[in-house]
């Protein structure tokens, strides 16, 4: 079956590594944090000026002062560091934060990522995306394979306003884990019970199979 927002940031989770600086973006992404293993040291930066964030707190631990980017409440880890925003670009600016986790509306087999303007609609600027996408080594995409309107969002060509061009490298949707490699979109994993033909229904783009492609474990 397809996996729900907290299985994607579970799988996203095994990309991290230890010791790493990883900036989580609206969305999907904040989620990852609940999901690193105690034995595992990240340190997790907010663009709003948070380094050293934890998982969410248990309800009614909440600290109204405690916020990430998206404005929910967070924890903070032993050491943690509070400080303005001006810092906190120049540390992503000075690529300081090695991986990046974005949620996106659209990402094409080059590794553009569209996730900040839909035309016509109300949309409050484009936040740290811009800068994140230009400064990170990294980049991972959370998002669902397809919109509320069943179309697919792993495109040829993203028809969105771009935020970044050929940055993308991995992207875990609902359906699928894809490698953003130099020939298009490479299919590494299906999430479990999710047959391949499911998957090249739900993808515009041309996907690389290679040999049989395993389940996601969670």
């Amino acid at each position: 079956m397809a996996l729900d927002k907290n299985q994607i940031a579970q799988r996203i989770a095994q990309e991290l590594d230890h010791n790493m600086y990883v900036n989580l973006g609206i969305g999907i992404p904040t989620l990852v944090a609940n999901y690193i293993p105690k034995d595992v040291d990240i340190e997790f930066q907010s663009e709003n000026g948070v380094l050293g964030m934890g998982p969410f707190p248990l309800e009614g631990a909440e600290d109204p002062d405690l916020i990430n980017a998206g404005k929910q409440t967070i924890t903070t880890m032993p050491g943690a560091a509070l400080f303005d925003s001006a810092t906190s670009f120049a540390m992503i600016r000075g690529r300081h934060v090695q991986l990046t986790v974005l949620g996106a509306m659209e990402v094409s087999e080059n590794g553009d990522i569209a996730n900040w303007k839909i035309p016509g609609k109300m949309v409050k600027g484009m936040g740290g995306a811009m800068d994140l996408v230009a400064s990170a080594d990294n980049i991972i995409v959370a998002m669902m394979h397809t919109n509320r309107q069943g179309e697919s969002k792993i495109l040829k060509k993203c028809r969105l306003p771009i935020t970044g061009v050929n940055c993308v490298k991995k992207i875990v949707t609902n359906l699928a884990v894809l490698e953003v490699t130099k020939n298009g979109f490479k299919l590494l994993e299906r999430a479990p019970g999710i047959r391949l033909e499911e998957i090249i229904k739900a993808t515009e783009a041309e996907l690389i199979i290679e040999g049989e492609i395993p389940e996601m474990i969670l």
